[in-house]
């Protein structure tokens, strides 16, 4: 019975765990979706149990779909990971390489030259960029959707390293240009206090209430609104509504002529790294660690 077992059907089953949605799975993997029906049955009827309860609103893992997704989710990580290391072995550095970065400007000045090196020495393997959401990229890392993504820092986890870092560059306060503030020569986060700044939803507290403070350093609160990208808070500064604590590159990545800066005199510089998974040692996302690093030299203190 089990030597009938399809890889498709496990991949079908691990999807469905995530997504616990029909329709979401089968444009994941591309599939129709009766096939992502079909391959659930089969499985189900080998295992002789419901794996999901299915409603017309949701659909659930039951008490043994949760059993087999512990069981079988660590072992198809490691069947995948086993064949893709194979074929880099025999390959070299071949195909596509995933980068996730959530907005332009936390990519910072060097990241073309660093993909346009990396492809330079293995004319093989591509990269290709995409901007995952905040609340996310993380969770794509994880599952292989992208090899590596460009975060600010600060940032810690036990199961991604950190490094190197891309770009450091010193804050800024954007805002309207005839706001009360805009004919400052220099700014300070006490200052924030008066006024409406940003918070992206979905970002980690660590990183956002560094890059953007929650509170001043006397303890007085800052008011912050929820923004659902970086590039929603040029709009919304050019009118006057808010002000938002960022980087210099924001104005050359969203440019408005409504739009100044700033110095922030007392936030430190603001640094940018990549990030990828502990476990994922592949030949392409190491090579692309090394040309970043060799494009960086000494350039980031």
């Amino acid at each position: 019975m089990w030597s009938s077992v399809e890889m498709r059907e496990l991949q079908v089953f691990l999807t469905l765990t995530e997504e616990l949605h029909f329709g979401r799975t089968a444009e994941r993997l591309h599939l129709t979706h009766s096939r992502v029906s079909q391959c659930i049955a089969a499985l189900e009827a080998r295992t002789g149990t419901r794996l999901f309860e299915r409603t017309s609103r949701r659909v659930r893992l039951t008490p043994a779909g949760e059993q087999l997704r512990a069981r079988i989710g660590p072992a198809y990580a490691e069947i995948q990971s086993a064949l893709a290391d194979l074929r880099e072995q025999a390959t070299g550095v071949a195909g596509t390489l995933r980068l996730g970065m959530y907005s332009r400007v936390a990519g910072g000045p060097h990241v073309i030259e660093i993909v346009k090196t990396f492809e330079a020495r293995h004319p093989r393997c591509q990269v290709q960029i995409a901007e995952p959401g905040l609340n996310e990229q993380f969770e794509l890392l994880r599952r292989g959707e992208y090899d590596v993504i460009v975060m600010r820092l600060p940032f810690a986890a036990p199961d991604f390293i950190v490094g190197p870092v891309l770009a450091e560059e010193e804050r800024v306060l954007v805002l309207a240009r005839d706001h009360p503030l805009a004919s400052r020569e220099s700014v300070s986060v006490e200052d924030l206090a008066d006024y409406t700044t940003t918070d992206v939803t979905g970002a980690p507290r660590e990183i956002m209430d560094a890059f953007s403070p929650p509170v001043t350093p006397s303890g007085r609160p800052i008011r912050r609104a929820s923004l659902r990208s970086i590039g929603e808070a040029a709009p919304r500064v050019a009118t006057g509504e808010l002000v938002h604590p960022t980087v210099p590159s924001f104005l050359e990545y969203y440019p408005q002529p409504e739009l100044t800066s700033v110095p922030i005199r007392d936030l430190p510089p603001s640094r940018t790294a990549l990030i990828r998974l502990t476990s994922n040692n592949s030949a392409k996302v190491s090579a692309f660690v090394r040309a970043a690093s060799d494009v960086l030299g000494h350039r980031i203190g």
